[in-house]
């Protein structure tokens, strides 16, 4: 591509004519309990006591957005959409500083972070020329902190909702701290907007930006009987489970002090130390949440102190937050302190005390855990290498959901380190997480673990078929999702060391038994033909290989190249490892009729035709 559609200049003259207009005599500086009065005006008032909205923009407009500046901010393939925008934003920006002049603005001014070296001061400028934008300010306003002297970079947001939907984008310029978000009024957009500037920035303090959550949790070794701390890092896309996991108890005996204490469930800064520096002051989750099985976050919801977005609420205030029907990513900001959990009689907080994971130095293991959400021959659980925790880092493999893409929700998807906000160089990502992991490893041997989680499910198959010249996919059998009581028992078994594991398909071990954990429905070789399970694999492979040259091409390390090459040679080491070669039918309609596993039809793209695969990049 060029580089005749980047004008630097342009975004440089902005920036600093910008300046002006930031203290216009439009723009009313705001605290946040300034505005939720003005905010609650359009809001739908629930029988909890909290309020709900409703957004134009239900998502992100990731395939809208795009990074002006040098070669080390820019997306390195940007579609012909991106491209559009990116030749047309001088024009854009123009228009801008217009609607900054003459549009009614408020400006919110919070902090991010809450430690000693980096805090950013988040500074949103968004219109209010339709009132209803005032919530955005306001739920955004509260997952942030108040602001404070503690040091850390200026940053701005630039949020007119009112422009044109046909000129809807989001304008990223990281080098001059500033996000231009037009044409949507998605709440989501100032959040993402801000952690995506602030991990830039770490990333050029030494630190690395995670798109993943944290906690600390508490268990009883099952050989010594003492009580261990250890620290979980939670990688994930938006609405795989990051917010669930970094908040679930677990299934842990408190009355032998077993616990979890949630501490940030989306954005960290990671130190070499193994530290993980917080971001939010709360969580803005999905709120497709079961009061039984995802109790604490339940709560959370149920509180006055909810706001909810896109949510479903009834005619009498009643929200029903299972019902999607309206739209599939209801979203809520909620406030840790709320986080609580049934003990006894009363209501006990599970809110760490800190947003800051302490240094490895302070714990007794560190658990790097990589979420995916696949649908057919992907393990629950598999014990990762470093090596291996390097290329799921790299592949960040899952399924989209209706909070990245509603159009391809459920379709298969690589994204390195899970993480859709990264700017510039993806490659340097990965080679910046593969130096910190190996040197935690050799400062801190046997401290260090890594695991992927599969929270989609098994067994799903699907039938790719042309009609009248369009691609389609026919559901032939749907998926069986892996229950939460299952999968928090194989986290809690994998805490305390009680689970086992075997050599798997991919080259990693893949979980055989767990703790309190029924497994023998899930079996694979009795869901699938040999035949079936070797076009899984080789179609797995196919894309991994794909990716790999893609974000080779960013500057990836030979190392990282080699280990992925090593990896591809799965497809042709499997044989007949199953112990029959067609599904088992009785087995099934059994299998169909367990009450405690809800299927589901949620689509994926993983069932296409091998492909020879040459070397094409060695």
């Amino acid at each position: 591509m060029g580089n005749s559609i980047y004008n630097i200049e342009v975004y440089k003259q902005f920036a600093e004519s910008l300046k002006h207009y930031l203290n216009g005599p439009n723009i009313e500086k705001v605290k946040l309990k300034q505005i939720r009065s003005r905010a609650i005006k359009t809001g739908i008032k629930t029988k909890f006591g909290s309020y709900g909205w409703r957004s134009s923009v239900s998502s992100r407009i990731g395939p809208k957005t795009v990074y002006l500046g040098n070669e080390a901010v820019r997306i390195p393939n940007p579609t012909q959409l991106q491209k559009s925008i990116i030749q047309n934003s001088p024009e854009e920006l123009t228009k801008v500083l217009h609607l900054m002049e003459n549009l009614p603005f408020i400006h919110i001014r919070r902090q991010m972070g809450n430690n000693s070296e980096f805090n950013p001061i988040v500074n949103l400028y968004l219109s209010v020329a339709d009132p209803k934008n005032f919530r955005i300010g306001y739920m955004y306003g509260n997952t942030m902190f108040k602001p404070s002297n503690r040091p850390g970079p200026e940053f701005t947001m630039i949020h007119i909702p009112e422009e044109h939907h046909l000129n809807q984008q989001v304008l990223a310029i990281p080098e001059h701290n500033l996000n231009i978000c037009l044409g949507s009024d998605y709440m989501g957009e100032d959040k993402k907007g801000f952690l995506r500037q602030a991990m830039w920035m770490a990333d050029k303090l030494g630190m690395l930006g995670l798109h993943a959550g944290s906690k600390l949790v508490y268990v009883r070794d099952p050989n010594d009987g003492k009580l261990k701390r250890y620290g979980v890092l939670i990688f994930g896309l938006s609405a795989t489970g990051k917010s669930t996991w970094s908040c679930h108890q677990l299934g842990l005996d408190h009355k032998k002090g077993e616990r979890t204490e949630a501490i940030q469930d989306d954005i960290v800064f990671l130190k070499k130390d193994g530290s993980a520096l917080g971001s939010e002051a709360n969580f803005f989750v999905k709120t497709d949440v079961h009061p039984k099985l995802q109790e604490a976050m339940y709560n959370a919801l149920v509180d006055k102190s909810a706001l909810m977005e896109n949510v479903m609420i009834d005619a009498n205030g009643n929200p029903d937050f299972l019902d999607e029907s309206l739209c599939g990513n209801g979203r809520a900001v909620i406030q840790k302190s709320k986080l609580r959990i049934k003990r006894g009689r009363r209501l006990v907080s599970i809110e760490g005390k800190s947003i800051n994971l302490e240094p490895l130095t302070e714990l007794d293991g560190l658990i790097f855990a990589f979420i995916t959400r696949r649908n057919t021959i992907m393990s629950f659980a598999q014990k990762l290498t470093s090596d291996q925790a390097v290329l799921a880092y790299l592949w960040g493999e899952s399924s989209h959901s209706a909070a990245s893409e509603p159009s391809k929700a459920g379709e298969s998807v690589r994204t390195v380190g899970t993480d859709p906000f990264i700017i510039g160089s993806r490659a340097k990502k990965v080679n910046h997480f593969m130096e910190i992991i190996k040197t935690l490893e050799a400062n801190f041997p046997g401290k260090v673990h890594f695991r992927q989680y599969n929270t989609g499910g098994m067994g799903e198959i699907l039938e790719k078929y042309e009609e009248d010249g369009v691609k389609k996919k026919r559901l032939i059998r749907k998926v069986t999702r892996v229950p939460i009581e299952l999968m928090a028992a194989i986290q809690r078994g994998d805490l305390r060391g009680s689970n086992k594991y075997s050599p798997g398909l991919f080259g990693t071990e893949d979980i055989v038994s767990c703790e309190d954990g029924d497994l023998s429905f899930f079996d694979l070789h009795k869901l699938y033909s040999n035949e079936q399970i070797q076009k899984y694999i080789d179609e797995i492979v196919e894309g991994r290989e794909r990716f790999t040259e893609e974000i080779a091409n960013e500057g990836l390390d030979p190392e990282v190249v080699r280990i992925a090459e090593e990896s591809f040679s799965i497809s042709s080491h499997y044989h007949s490892r199953s112990r029959i070669t067609v599904p088992d039918t009785e087995y099934l309609k059994k299998r169909e009729t367990m009450k405690q596993y809800i299927p589901t039809s949620a689509p994926s793209s993983i069932f296409a035709e091998p492909k020879n695969r040459p070397k094409r990049w060695r």
